[in-house]
């Protein structure tokens, strides 16, 4: 009887365990892993195509997290996606010529906003907009471009009308 209590009570606390761990997977795969959020600033981004970003992806520069995507809408006079994100205050030093780019991630394909520094004596501040911008690489159209240039590498030459000798 002993060994049977102590086999469930095993048993009970590996699947605990196991729960647990799928509960820490499910909010990393979520962005929702960190939920304290100190003072930050938001600066605001116009893309043509984010792909599947979404808010609360991260914001990253040189692979270190230094906000998150806040909110995403439609600019209809400039039919371009306006992408907002909260910096950290902590990270107040980035210059107004700032660049941001959209890229993939890990085995999930998980998208998140790249920012890489300029060289400008002036800083973003609460409010300012990015301008120098690279939308998300979407794989249809780079596997459609390829396959269109082949095809017209397969081609036949165009010819002028001339006839050709033999």
């Amino acid at each position: 009887m002993k060994q049977t209590k102590t086999t469930e009570l095993l048993v009970g606390m590996f699947v605990a365990g196991g729960i647990a761990a799928l509960f820490v997977l499910a909010m990393r795969v979520s962005n929702l892993s960190s939920f304290t959020q100190g003072d930050s600033y938001s600066v605001t981004a116009h893309f043509e195509n984010i792909g599947s970003l979404k808010v609360r992806s991260p914001v990253t520069v040189g692979g270190v997290r230094v906000g998150r995507v806040s909110a995403i809408d439609y600019d209809s006079a400039r039919y371009e996606a306006v992408v907002t994100m909260e910096l950290d205050s902590r990270y107040d030093q980035f210059p107004d010529d700032t660049s941001a780019s959209i890229y993939t991630a890990g085995l999930l394909g998980e998208q998140y906003v790249g920012l890489e520094p300029g060289g400008s004596p002036d800083m973003l501040v609460d409010g300012s907009e990015i301008d120098l911008t690279q939308s998300a690489l979407v794989m249809e159209k780079l596997v459609s471009k390829f396959l269109f240039s082949k095809a017209a590498e397969g081609a036949p030459p165009q010819s002028d009308g001339a006839a050709a000798e033999p």
